[in-house]
């Protein structure tokens, strides 16, 4: 059976209506009614998952540098927009347990830290959300951090996530034991929507946020989407 999964994300926490990937863009979509949202995780310099979406800071803080290069101290002291910090993927973990939401977890290791950084991050996500009624949601671009975190928290659910949907995606995905398929909604093809409709698997798109786009994508057969435009999908997200 399918892991049962909302129709609308919040992508990167609070999509473009708040700081991406923080604990205050999780509480506006909380408050808008999205019950899923879906945000990014890679090391500092300390091992210390956090959420953010580049391997570099200049982009969404008042940061440089390499993320994976900089330390606590300092990647705590930076803002992420509107005074908000950058996360520790522990509080927000907690936060959307408390909450009730359905985190789909990216993995999103920078460059040459796939491994470890799959592995901190499920071992904190098992950890987090121990009998918790809503478990999460492992996706990420790297096979090798899916497998690892397959093979550290195989209790949780895993999406593979791709650009580009290969020819012959099932092997991998059987192989990660994945239950959900996440891709581009530019590059979907009718043939992977058919292929992943015999299998009973759901496929989610990113990033929605134009509702005609949507009506068309549903049509389709898509079960989900990540939307930056949470405001245009308020009565669909809380349905």
């Amino acid at each position: 059976m399918p892991m049962p999964l909302p129709r609308w994300f919040a992508h990167r926490g609070g999509g473009s209506l708040a700081p991406e990937n923080t604990l205050a863009g999780i509480r506006l979509a909380v408050r808008l009614g999205y019950r899923a949202v879906e945000f990014d995780v890679m090391l500092s310099s300390d091992g210390t998952p956090v959420l953010i979406h580049d391997e570099t800071l200049e982009r969404t803080t008042n940061g440089s540098g390499a993320v994976c290069d900089t330390s606590d101290a300092l990647l705590f002291s930076l803002d992420a927009g509107c005074g908000e910090p950058i996360p520790r993927f522990a509080d927000a973990a907690r936060l959307c347990r408390e909450l009730g939401l359905l985190a789909n977890v990216e993995i999103k290791p920078a460059t040459g830290h796939e491994l470890r950084t799959a592995e901190v991050v499920a071992r904190m996500a098992a950890d987090v959300w121990r009998g918790a009624p809503i478990q999460p949601l492992l996706s990420s671009f790297s096979l090798e951090a899916l497998a690892v975190a397959r093979d550290v928290a195989p209790q949780l659910s895993r999406g593979v996530l791709f650009e580009v949907v290969p020819s012959g995606w099932q092997a991998d995905f059987d192989v990660l034991q994945a239950v959900s398929l996440h891709t581009d909604a530019l590059t979907l093809s009718d043939d992977v929507l058919a292929e992943a409709r015999a299998r009973d698997v759901p496929v989610l798109c990113y990033t929605v946020n134009d509702v005609a786009a949507a009506d068309r994508l549903l049509a389709r057969g898509v079960s989900g989407m990540f939307t930056d435009r949470l405001d245009l999908f308020v009565a669909q997200a809380a349905a």
